[in-house]
């Protein structure tokens, strides 16, 4: 599950990090929620560029946006076979840009939030697919779903799934739809390279969008 995550590097930092020639501006978002416009890497025939789509895939074939809410996520082992995403499996793969991503743990009858990410708390990128839907008035509306996998020993004692989250090394395989390794890429992230701590319950607002958010509780 990935229902809420950070993305506070400034726009140069992602533009080196993903290869890209230009990214517009955009501010430090601490508090991502599924529906919002969020930027996502898609390749390009001028190459790899930044794009804004709605948080919640909208299948071709759906009857209204609505289902969207419903399909954030994506199951790495069901891409394939599944009608909502498997169009989008065979032919739309794009990386979605973070700093941290957000769960939840319950401890003494309530639930505290957990920050995870890097060790070196470096910029990642969370494996998605995008779609793109015609509305009836013809306007064309694309989104996006983040991939999800088994949880690594670090984040499986918070929840049982987590993003695939791509080495840097293989972004372009992952954005390469016909690449017949792709789905090889899918796979926990490494534990020993991220770490996790409980921050404040402002997190739990999504109107709550500050630096507040992401840091750790106060012991």
């Amino acid at each position: 599950m990935c229902g809420r995550y950070a993305l506070t590097s400034p726009p140069e930092v992602i533009a080196q990090r993903f290869n890209l020639l230009w990214v517009p501006e955009f501010s430090a978002r601490y508090n991502v929620a599924p529906t919002q416009m969020i930027p996502v890497v898609r390749e390009t025939e001028q190459g790899r560029a930044l794009a804004l789509l709605k948080w919640g895939l909208i299948p071709f074939w759906a009857k209204d946006p609505s289902m969207g809410v419903k399909l954030i996520n994506a199951r790495a082992e069901t891409l394939a076979i599944k009608p909502a995403f498997r169009s989008a499996y065979r032919r739309r793969h794009c990386l979605i840009p973070a700093d941290a991503f957000y769960e939840w743990k319950p401890i003494a009858g309530r639930k505290q939030p957990y920050c995870i990410r890097m060790a070196d708390q470096a910029p990642f990128a969370m494996a998605g697919l995008w779609e793109h839907w015609v509305d009836p008035s013809g306007q064309t509306v694309e989104s996006c779903t983040i991939i999800t996998t088994d949880a690594n020993a670090l984040v499986v004692e918070l929840h049982e799934r987590m993003p695939v989250i791509l080495a840097q090394g293989d972004y372009g395989a992952w954005l390469n739809a016909g690449d017949p390794n792709a789905q090889h890429l899918l796979k926990p992230f490494p534990p020993e390279q991220m770490s996790a701590y409980p921050v404040t319950l402002r997190v739990n607002n999504v109107k709550n969008d500050d630096a507040a958010c992401i840091a750790p509780l106060a012991a």
